[in-house]
């Protein structure tokens, strides 16, 4: 069943526990680039990293985090960042207990950071 867009939305919120800049930051270190799966098309950037910036682009858009502030593209990356913190905090126990680990860093590319729950 899909979720409705005041779900993903809510849920978005809680699961994206940084900041624009907290993000922006985090993407630029080298750490960021070494977790995740890489996109298919040569760039080398990870699928993760370009979700991060679709992020960066959702949270400065709508700053207040306003639910009427998103536009139907917005709740679609948002609903895929929603299923992928979920499944990956659900089955990674590891990004709790070590900030370093490669699901840790993977998470951060998706806006959620483990170490701050």
């Amino acid at each position: 069943m899909v979720k409705d867009k005041q779900t993903v939305i809510q849920e978005f919120n809680e699961l994206v526990n940084m900041s624009a800049a907290d993000l922006e930051s985090w993407l630029k270190e080298g750490a960021s680039e070494s977790a995740g799966w890489s996109k298919s098309d040569g760039s080398g950037e990870t699928i993760g990293h370009e979700s991060g910036r679709k992020i960066i682009e959702i949270l400065k858009k709508n700053p207040s985090r306003d639910p009427d502030g998103y536009e139907p593209d917005d709740v679609d990356h948002m609903r895929k960042v929603v299923a992928y913190c979920k499944r990956h905090l659900a089955q990674e126990e590891k990004a709790k207990r070590d900030p370093g680990s490669k699901s840790a860093r993977s998470l951060k590319n998706w806006g959620h950071d483990p170490a701050r729950e």
